[in-house]
């Protein structure tokens, strides 16, 4: 776990930031009582070509807001 804080610390601030995001999209879809990783799974590669058009912060972003609904 030291390690990690430690490169963590040596990022800029902008890559932190999707470290920190990158964690809450963790926490969300482990926590998660609408399928868990199993329902993700099954959809793995359907919306690969959204990864063309947005940056992997914006589309954690986005599946973030659609399991808050």
């Amino acid at each position: 776990m030291k390690k990690l804080l430690e490169k963590i610390k040596r990022l800029s601030p902008e890559l932190r930031k999707e470290v920190e995001d990158f964690v809450e999209f963790l926490e969300k879809k482990y926590s998660s009582k609408r399928g868990g990783s199993l329902e993700i799974i099954k959809f793995r590669g359907a919306l690969q070509e959204l990864g063309e058009r947005y940056t992997s912060v914006e589309l954690q972003h986005k599946i973030l807001e659609f399991w808050e609904k």
